[in-house]
């Protein structure tokens, strides 16, 4: 395991930067905060593609990302289990861009 991605993944989570889970990230995306939306491998196809089509609906180009790690992995860091995740913070997600290849919707 990358344990800078898990370590930065628990410090933006302490600045209120991480947002975590479908309805909180879909709002995110929604309303242009997000910077990065992040999934997991074990997240499912359609919640893959709902987030592909969220992504890149209207103006929007907010780049995906495929992290190499599972729910259960991201849980024992965050303390919840989910499969998708957003960045609201500029800072954030430029480190994330580094650390996970990026796809761009």
């Amino acid at each position: 395991m990358n344990d800078r991605f898990l370590s930065m993944m628990g410090l933006c989570r302490k600045a209120g930067k991480l947002i975590i889970g479908h309805d909180a990230c879909i709002t995110s995306i929604i309303s242009g905060r997000a910077k990065i939306c992040m999934l997991c491998t074990d997240a499912s196809e359609r919640l893959k593609n709902e987030f592909k089509k969220a992504a890149c609906y209207g103006d929007r180009n907010l780049p995906l990302a495929y992290i190499e790690y599972s729910m259960d992995d991201v849980r024992n860091i965050l303390g919840f289990r989910a499969g998708v995740f957003t960045v609201e913070d500029e800072g954030f997600s430029k480190k994330f861009f580094e650390l996970v290849r990026t796809d761009k919707q």
